[in-house]
């Protein structure tokens, strides 16, 4: 903060860390993002074609920023880069529920939600956009000790 402004450095709602999404329709990804993981819109600013500049929806408690590809500024998306390296993660209440809706709002489902040995019962989906999307509810607490133990006995690799 400057001397005598009341700017805060960080705004109302952020977090320290928040996902910034390149996709290629972002438009079609808010509506998305409301149909499958029950986003809210917070804002959207349009360029002088009609692209998204900059947008954002809050989902939960967090903020997620996005825009459209604009290659001019080195911003693609996972589909023209060839896939992400990416997965954001989402804690909810019922996976299996959380886990339909995405489905039925478009997501392609990468892996069926399952009880996992760290005490999750955890699922993954890809959206049309190429992102991933992980999401679990927490439905034990499990000591690290019997985490690596129960990763060994799975042949997980670096166990």
């Amino acid at each position: 903060m400057t001397a005598g402004s009341t700017t805060k450095p960080m705004e109302e709602g952020m977090h320290t860390v928040t996902a910034h999404l390149v996709c290629e329709r972002a438009v079609d990804a808010i509506d998305f993002f409301v149909r499958a993981f029950g986003a809210e819109e917070v804002m959207r600013l349009p360029d002088p074609e009609g692209k998204l500049a900059h947008a954002a929806v809050r989902i939960g408690d967090s903020m997620v920023m996005l825009m459209d590809e604009h290659p001019n500024w080195d911003a693609r998306g996972p589909k023209s880069l060839g896939g992400t390296s990416v997965t954001l993660h989402l804690s909810v209440p019922d996976v299996d529920s959380a886990f339909r809706r995405a489905i039925e709002a478009g997501a392609v489902s990468r892996m069926e939600p399952a009880d996992m040995f760290w005490g999750d019962r955890y699922g993954v989906v890809e959206d049309p956009f190429g992102h991933r999307w992980s999401m679990a509810t927490h439905i034990r607490d499990v000591p690290p000790e019997e985490m690596q133990k129960a990763m060994r006995q799975q042949n997980c690799p670096d166990a």
